[in-house]
């Protein structure tokens, strides 16, 4: 008897102690993230020349990338631009990166290298088109470029492409009416400056810092680029529908503008992966650009217009499906 009862007691310790595991065990899933997975390994993310809006939102967000995602290992490259950037995430040699609707839809037209891979992120912000020259300067529109010395962007840059485009719907030659310099925006305000160029073209967010210093202490001005320029951009179809008219403010360049606003061409910006890129770590990192606006917008202007309302449209390429499920679970 006393032998049965003690085993009846065994039983109920027993049991007893199972009850108590299976309640810890659901507190410890209710308090811990025990489960959850993180993105880990390692990231490049092409950016572009030194001194330029992408290259500077690049390291503004690499710190707000390593604070959301502490286990993985971003590594920044410097590019020539959207050109190059486009190339190097679609042939793997980048994982992310920042590049124009009009550059992309280039390099898809072209069926270039792993262009079918390229997906989309988010939709940042847009791009001016900026013609700078010598406040005193003859050239007032971009037909008054022939015969100049024109800094056109490096080889593989958005601006390049961009200010080739221009030129020819104005009516010039870039390979033999002008003299072309293919020089990034860390090197074309010296240019300027020391008379060896006449004129530059860039392309960027409002305003860029190598433009606003440039006119802080040498006087310039932009030219205007009126809208029959467009027209006429846009008439051409395929990627230069994504040139569209804009102005830029008046208080946009200050020491150059004098309190004008300028008549320009604008494209939208975008943050740009592959299929390659796992679910996981490219929800992680569009949730990153979008909850860093504000904090990168306070040192990098253009950061300020990352608008969720507008990010999902990454047109001419589909969203990411990573992309895909942070924009269904930030729905209001």
């Amino acid at each position: 008897m006393l032998h049965a009862l003690s085993g009846f007691g065994r039983r109920r310790t027993l049991q007893g102690g199972a009850a108590a595991a299976v309640v810890l065990g659901l507190l410890l899933w209710w308090v811990l993230p025990i489960g959850e997975e993180e993105p880990s390994g390692s990231l490049t993310f092409s950016t572009g020349v030194r001194s330029g809006v992408y290259q500077r939102y690049g390291q503004r967000l690499e710190g707000a990338l390593a604070k959301d995602m502490p286990q993985v290992s971003i590594r920044l490259r410097n590019s020539e631009g959207s050109q190059q950037n486009i190339e190097r995430v679609a042939t793997g040699k980048a994982d992310f990166t920042i590049a124009t609707a009009d550059a992309v839809a280039t390099y898809l037209q072209g069926e270039k290298p792993g262009f079918e891979r390229l997906r989309g992120c988010v939709r940042l912000y847009d791009d001016y088109v900026q013609l700078i020259v010598p406040r005193d300067s003859r050239i007032r529109t971009v037909a008054d470029l022939r015969g100049a010395r024109v800094g056109v962007g490096q080889t593989g840059s958005g601006v390049l492409l961009v200010a080739d485009r221009l030129m020819r719907a104005a009516g010039i030659d870039p390979s033999s009416d002008v003299t072309p310099v293919h020089a990034g925006i860390d090197t074309m305000p010296q240019r300027l400056t020391d008379g060896s160029l006449d004129a530059f073209f860039w392309s960027g967010g409002l305003p860029t810092a190598a433009v606003e210093n440039l006119s802080k202490k040498f006087a310039i001005r932009l030219v205007p680029l009126e809208d029959p320029l467009v027209t006429e951009l846009q008439a051409v179809g395929g990627s230069t529908r994504y040139y569209r008219s804009a102005v830029m403010p008046a208080d946009a360049y200050p020491g150059a503008q004098q309190g004008i606003s300028v008549q320009t061409v604008a494209v939208s910006n975008m943050l740009i992966t592959t299929d390659r890129m796992d679910p996981l770590t490219t929800e992680a990192f569009t949730r990153t650009v979008i909850d860093s606006r504000d904090r990168i917008g306070r040192e990098v202007h253009s950061a300020q217009l990352v608008d969720l309302r507008t990010a999902i449209y990454t047109d001419p390429l589909p969203l990411h499906e990573g992309a895909k499920r942070y924009y269904r679970s930030a729905k209001p």
